[in-house]
Parts: C-alpha cells; structure tokens; sequence
C-alpha cells in the first residue's frame, strides 16, 4: 500500500513538473485530458450491451409479445430500463394502430435513442482535433521564447535556451498524448454504437411484427 502511495505521489511531481514546464498552454491541455477521461469512462459504461440490448430483456418482451400480452411486455419494457426496452414501449403503446403508424413511432424513438447512444462523442472528437493544435500552439510560443533569448544573449548559453526548448516539446507531446487515444476512443465508440443499432433495428422489427395491428 505505501508502495502503490509512493509511485502515486512520483507520478503526480512528475506531472506536475510536466505542467510547470510546459507553460500556460498546458492548462488547456490538461483540461481537455481530464474531460476526455471522463467522456471514455461515462461511455464505456453506457454502451455496454446489458444497458443497450439485454440478452435477458429481449427474450422476456418477445415471449410476451408473442402470447398477446401487452400489458405485461409493457411492464417489462419499463423494468429493464434500457435502449431496447424504449424503443419497443414506443410500439406497445400503439398496439392495434395500422402497422405504418407503429413502425413510424418506432422509428423516430429509436432515432431519439441513437442521439442519447451518442452523447458526448462530438466533444470528445473535439478534444481529439483541438489537442494536438493546443501542443503546435505551446511549441511556436516556445520557439518564440527561444529566439527572444537568442536576440538578447545569443547561442552561447544552452541553459538559457532550455526552458523555450522544454515548453515546445512538453505541450506537443501533452497533445497528442490527449488527442491519439481521444480520437482512437471516438473512432471506437462510434463502432460500438453502429453494432447496437444494427441489433436494436433487427430485434425491434421482430417484435414490431408480432403486435396485433390494423394493418
């Protein structure tokens, strides 16, 4: 436990030092980290399959569908409290309408349901393309900062030099450490969502067919 507090402690001197050194710019880019984990982590934990299309869920609404039983599919739909579970109450509810009114209430919750699924994922692929351009930022003030010293000291003293040196390269590998695994984070979520609404599609319609209707 004192060894897991100590790494802890090193690794946040260590950050910090990244921070100091970096200069102003890697404020923003810190930010921009800590809205981006937080992002992966709440969507990582939303676009599970068991909150989206519950193996167990799916089987339960089905079976009563298929005996006739509204009501009880309706009930069963609102227990699971998911994305399926929504979509389909939407059908339920329009049980003996022509089936064109119900597929059409089906289609536009389901669309609403897609914009829940991708939540946050425009500003995590923001943070994805606005982080490396705050590390070019940080690098060209860094740049500038090196040159001021040069006009005013010259080339013979490489401390002098160091810290505009150190703040280029600290904010450009702040960005990119931020922008790589936000933008591989973006591009994999999207996947994930494409799969649900492939299965959410297929497994709506199924039930859909089953609710007694006007035709």
């Amino acid at each position: 436990m004192q060894d897991g507090a100590t790494l802890t402690g090193v690794f946040g001197r260590v950050m910090l030092e990244i921070i100091v050194k970096g200069g102003v710019v890697m404020i923003p880019i810190g930010i921009c980290s800590v809205v981006a984990l937080a992002i992966v982590i709440e969507r990582l934990w939303a676009l599970r399959k068991e909150q989206v299309i519950p193996e167990k869920a799916v089987k339960e609404i089905a079976s009563w569908v298929g005996r006739g039983e509204i009501n009880k599919a309706m009930d069963a739909c609102v227990r699971c409290g998911c994305t399926y579970g929504r979509i389909v109450l939407c059908g339920l509810r329009l049980a003996g309408e022509r089936r064109s009114v119900i597929k059409e209430a089906v289609g536009e919750c389901g669309r609403i349901e897609v914009i829940h699924l991708e939540r946050y994922l425009t500003l995590l692929g923001t943070i994805a393309a606005v982080a490396p351009l705050l590390g070019l930022l940080g690098t060209v003030t860094g740049m500038i900062d090196v040159f001021s010293v040069i006009s005013v000291r010259g080339v013979g003293d490489p401390g002098a030099l160091a810290g505009g040196i150190g703040e280029a390269l600290y904010t450009t590998v702040g960005g990119l450490t931020v922008a790589i695994p936000s933008l591989a984070f973006h591009r994999y979520f999207h996947r994930v969502i494409d799969r649900h609404v492939a299965e959410l599609e297929q497994f709506t319609m199924t039930v859909v067919e089953h609710i007694k209707s006007e035709n």
